[in-house]
């Protein structure tokens, strides 16, 4: 079907998170509060990693790269939404919604290999700990984090501009509060078979190829740690891990409820709570569990806090 030029799609209306307006103001405080801790936490991971001496390792490294990608992340998706909770009217441009639709592919591809990154670093860090300093020099180190934030870059480019380009002659309402791919798709006036069997071909390679190398870095690791003479030794290995698997298993399994799912089993409604889990939830967690979790954050977000009273009161 051809578009005549006066019936072309220009911008595309958001059903939003919800249609009831006795909610939606409910709904605004308390994203708007999640956000902003989400923006507290990661910013505070961001600068006791750079300003503590004792976090200069590439665990702590992968660990700021992992919070900045989570500020991104939410920066495309969650003001949008907020500005929607409290508009009348929740229109996106054309171009604004493939733009969201780009960096939602791209920050969350590169999520995706950022966590494989951590896990080969934990990895070495288990299975090889003489060596560690060697192999996980700052030079590989530079480069691992540069390729995960750049393998975002293919599959952004690609299933934005092909489904974009596809002809969009209305109805112009997305069912769901940001431009994701599906509910796009479902708009697109002409047949999508080719493209959605690319989608998901690039769906299975950007997500469960660095989850299969994290299998793998796991595989290794639990054996090294169950090989260990020391009760000690097994628990201080496994906590340096806990915190990572907790936000590998929160990304990948709200990540694949969505996209790995059969559509049949799947309701605009469960698929928008899904979506809110890794889009606003898991970001907020992210810091949360590594503060909570690791001895070393916590003392370095002390001694920041500490250190910046001091200088306040004259003392340093």
């Amino acid at each position: 079907m051809i578009c005549e030029n006066h019936t072309q799609v220009t911008e595309f209306i958001l059903h939003g998170f919800t249609n009831k307006p006795e909610m939606q103001h409910s709904l605004f405080v308390l994203f708007l509060v999640i956000y902003t801790v989400t923006l507290l936490g990661n910013f505070l991971i961001v600068t006791v990693t750079i300003v503590d001496p004792a976090l200069q390792t590439p665990m702590y490294f992968f660990l700021r790269n992992l919070s900045l990608l989570e500020i991104c992340f939410t920066l495309v998706m969650v003001p949008k939404m907020l500005v929607d909770l409290v508009s009348p009217r929740k229109s996106i441009s054309f171009v604004g919604c493939g733009t969201q639709m780009y960096f939602f592919f791209f920050f969350g591809s590169s999520e995706c290999f950022l966590l494989s990154m951590m896990a080969y670093d934990r990895f070495v860090a288990i299975c090889n700990p003489l060596r560690y300093s060697v192999i996980m020099n700052r030079s590989l180190c530079l480069w691992m984090a540069v390729g995960s934030w750049m393998s975002g870059v293919p599959v952004s480019m690609l299933q934005t501009a092909w489904l974009m380009a596809h002809p969009f002659c209305g109805p112009s309402t997305i069912d769901h509060f940001f431009c994701d791919g599906p509910p796009v798709l479902k708009l697109v006036t002409e047949d999508t078979t080719i493209y959605e069997m690319q989608a998901l071909a690039s769906t299975l390679l950007f997500i469960m190829f660095p989850f299969s190398l994290i299998l793998v870095s796991y595989t290794r690791i639990i054996k090294t740690i169950l090989m260990m003479p020391s009760a000690t030794g097994r628990q201080k290995a496994f906590s340096t891990c806990s915190s990572h698997l907790i936000v590998v298993s929160l990304f990948y399994g709200t990540a694949s409820l969505t996209y790995l799912r059969p559509k049949s089993k799947q309701s605009p409604e469960s698929k928008k709570l899904v979506s809110l889990s890794y889009t606003v939830i898991t970001p907020m967690l992210n810091p949360i569990i590594y503060s909570l979790r690791n001895n070393e954050v916590k003392g370095a977000v002390k001694r920041t806090f500490t250190r910046k009273v001091l200088q306040k009161l004259g003392v340093l």
